[in-house]
């Protein structure tokens, strides 16, 4: 197992250090630390030393590590593809936040299904930036609409944006479309009044460049838990 304990303490300098170059100093950034792949055992050890929100890929895999994650955490986050046959099961999991919302019919799905239990869910807004077919998200063109349909479910708050990158080996590549989703981000937040708070974006390879394009939600893997294992994955 990779020195966890190092790689947060590293990692949590480094940003201090970013956010202090570029000004921002006194924000709060929420570190989710993507568990994908790495055991419990490793989830645990992150939380002992001072990561306090996870993330997580996959229902299957949340459904199969988060309850036996034995150290307090503040917040569990769903951060992958949502498929409607497995809402039900991630509710029960009782999410954080849910970054992956990216149609109107998901949303409705979660809607009916939290309005059977009377809840509420925090989520996110996917935004494709990037244009790559590969990528979940509504198109930049149409987020805006969607948000604004979205908001009109009571079961379910608008808390902000996320987007990826776009996987290059020079991170830079990923500033305009970081951009692109701060403007978006700023717009809706200055007509609301309901919490829209959230800006994820930014992972191992490109988090400078979004704490300089405004985030406040970095999504950190391999830079904490080091490689991914996909032999692991189920």
């Amino acid at each position: 197992m990779q020195n966890i304990q190092s790689n947060i303490d590293n990692l949590k300098a480094e940003i201090s250090a970013e956010l202090k170059r570029i000004g921002r100093e006194n924000e709060e950034i929420t570190l989710v630390a993507v568990s994908k792949t790495h055991p419990v055992d490793a989830i645990d050890e992150a939380l002992k030393h001072g990561i306090k929100h996870i993330g997580e890929n996959k229902v299957q895999e949340a459904m199969r590590k988060v309850p036996m994650i034995s150290q307090a955490l503040e917040g569990f986050h769903f951060i992958g593809r949502l498929q409607t046959n497995k809402i039900n099961q991630l509710l029960t999991l009782k999410p954080f936040l849910i970054h992956s919302i990216d149609s109107f019919y998901l949303a409705e799905k979660l809607h009916r299904a939290l309005g059977r239990t009377n809840r509420t869910q925090d989520i996110l807004i996917q935004v494709n930036t990037t244009g790559e077919t590969q990528k979940n998200g509504v198109d930049f063109e149409n987020a805006e609409k969607l948000i604004k349909r979205i908001a009109g479910f009571s079961c379910l708050r608008v808390r902000g944006l996320m987007t990826i990158g776009m996987m290059d080996p020079d991170p830079e590549v990923s500033r305009k479309y970081f951009k692109q989703l701060k403007s978006i981000y700023d717009k809706v937040r200055a007509d609301d009044t309901q919490g829209f708070d959230y800006l994820s974006m930014g992972m191992s390879h490109d988090w400078k460049i979004a704490l300089e394009e405004g985030s406040n939600m970095l999504r950190i893997g391999s830079a904490i838990f080091g490689a991914r294992d996909y032999q692991e994955e189920r």
